[in-house]
């Protein structure tokens, strides 16, 4: 029987950005012996709240930017645009979540993870924000980066419409408080045996 790994991140966090490479790491190493369910937490729910908070509300974002860019400057495998937190600047995560889990409602979850579609969207919404600057708290940025990813907005909107994605949505934010997870990224293993949070290596993992 496959091992389940519940994987909790917030699409704006630069600490998942970075450690998607880990789980792909996973996935080549163990293959079929490990199964990824991919869940949301809320790190970000008001953006500029939390920035303007911590890093103050006159040069906030542009403090914000720089510590994120001395976070990457140790991790090549990642690359974050000059402008990152500048000229886009998401109000909250919750958008982005909210059209993953309704991705996640039209694609075949018996695919392995690299094959989902939401997969696929997941990494494509964090390479326009992180990469590109994109600001993919917008619903138009997101409709555009799923139709460049091959995935109809039309059938994502459907789900989010229906409140079906806002239901999945909450249970992913009401499991993050029944399993005690509060930061990005965590893995979650053995039905909440042992938890992994942050920035953790892949030998430990």
């Amino acid at each position: 029987m496959a091992v389940r790994i519940t994987h909790f991140s917030d699409t704006l966090c630069v600490w998942a950005f970075l450690g998607h490479r880990r789980v792909e790491e996973l996935i080549e190493q163990y293959g079929d012996d490990i199964e990824i369910e991919t869940r949301y937490c809320s790190v970000f729910p008001d953006a500029w709240s939390k920035i303007v908070d911590k890093w103050g509300a006159d040069d906030g974002f542009e403090a914000f930017g720089r510590h994120l860019h001395k976070v990457a400057a140790d991790f090549p495998h990642i690359s974050l645009h000059p402008d990152l937190w500048q000229t886009a600047r998401p109000r909250s995560s919750s958008a982005p979540h909210l059209y993953l889990k309704a991705v996640q409602l039209i694609e075949d979850a018996n695919l392995p993870w690299r094959a989902r579609l939401s997969t696929r969207a997941d990494w494509a919404m964090r390479r326009a924000f992180f990469e590109e600057a994109r600001d993919i708290s917008d619903w138009s940025v997101l409709d555009a980066v799923l139709e460049e990813t091959g995935i109809d907005p039309e059938a994502v909107a459907k789900r989010i419409r229906s409140s079906e994605a806002v239901a999945r949505l909450a249970a992913d934010y009401h499991l993050c408080g029944q399993l005690g997870i509060t930061g990005s990224p965590t893995l979650v293993l053995n039905e909440g045996r042992q938890t992994l949070f942050g920035n953790v290596g892949y030998r430990l993992i």
